[in-house]
């Protein structure tokens, strides 16, 4: 196989904020990977909290680059066990795990979800994310871009009073995540009000390491809790089980689709609701979460949505939030 590496800056229609950062641009690695005259796209972006940067992802996959251009592809499953055996990063495995897939669909002639055993059929509607701002700005993001389901980000003084002068302005229905920033007892008395105001669930109230926390929550909320930052990697599963009623699984933090799929699995087995969450990625990873869509309860896929200009084609999302999968095999992706 050939591969190629690229850092691209992906520019944001708005200044993204959320309880612990603020950013403008998204830092993204796009991987190629060739074989046979077909190309396989994936991409994992930056992430300061799990301390991933495009430079150290391309870093550890030139270190081991000449053993992956000799590698023999069979399948993306045993490709994915050879990238842990080098010890790599979830992210930098996600950013192979993903162009594998979409290369060895490519080759099948098939898109991912089909080979799966599955049909795009139905699939449950992404959120479209607004992120902490002025409540002024907030109302105008939504107005900008009406759609069916918003996840609002919270994480200040006021944050039930943000979320009672959003409803005002839609009908829509309300997700809210406060990435970490509450308490047990916060979340346990925000939740009745948050309830009344259409707010479908609560994701990660509190610090991921709060297991004592979550517990009064579980026993306490009148809202569902899901996990996000609580639900890493496939041995968190289990724990999430005890202590939330659903998970949010990102790519990029588990390594790619190859143990994604394993994870929704678990998930279902366990009685959770299962969840597949964006990192302000391009269509490129967009693409790939989309062949998940069969599979899932939930799904926050809109990053490629909150980018000024993006840097591929594949997956196109309506505004009413339909998803229009594209002819190509694989993931269906294309480089602009």
């Amino acid at each position: 196989m050939k591969i190629c590496l690229k850092k691209h800056v992906l520019p944001l229609k708005h200044t993204f904020s959320i309880s612990r950062e603020s950013h403008d641009f998204q830092d993204t690695l796009i991987v190629g990977l060739t074989l046979d005259g077909q190309t396989g796209y994936g991409e994992a972006t930056s992430n300061p909290y799990y301390n991933s940067t495009v430079e150290s992802m391309m870093a550890e996959i030139e270190a081991i680059r000449s053993s992956i251009e000799k590698y023999q592809l069979t399948t993306p499953e045993v490709f994915h066990a050879f990238l842990l055996s080098k010890g790599l990063s979830n992210f930098a495995v996600c950013a192979l795990d993903l162009a594998a897939h979409d290369l060895y669909g490519k080759l099948q002639n098939q898109p991912l979800h089909k080979i799966w055993g599955t049909t795009a059929d139905q699939y449950p509607t992404t959120n479209y994310t607004i992120g902490i701002a002025p409540i002024k700005e907030m109302v105008a993001k939504m107005k900008e871009t009406p759609w069916p389901i918003y996840k609002i980000k919270l994480g200040t003084d006021d944050d039930v009073a943000i979320v009672r002068e959003l409803r005002k302005h839609t009908d829509a229905v309300f997700r809210i995540d406060a990435n970490c920033a509450w308490t047990a007892l916060e979340t346990i008395n925000n939740a009745p009000l948050l309830r009344d105001l259409g707010v479908e669930f609560l994701e990660q109230p509190l610090k991921a390491e709060d297991w004592e926390g979550m517990e009064k929550v579980m026993h306490h909320s009148v809202l569902p809790v899901i996990a996000d930052e609580s639900c890493i990697v496939e041995t968190d599963v289990e724990k999430c089980a005890l202590h939330y009623n659903g998970i949010n699984i990102k790519l990029t933090k588990c390594g790619g689709l190859t143990p994604a799929l394993r994870m929704i699995q678990k998930g279902k087995e366990m009685g959770l609701k299962v969840m597949v969450g964006c990192m302000t990625e391009s269509t490129v990873g967009i693409s790939a979460i989309a062949q998940l869509l069969p599979q899932l309860d939930y799904v926050d896929m809109d990053g490629a949505l909150l980018l000024k200009e993006d840097i591929a084609s594949g997956v196109r999302i309506l505004n009413d939030g339909t998803v229009l999968f594209p002819e190509i095999p694989g993931s269906g992706v294309t480089l602009l």
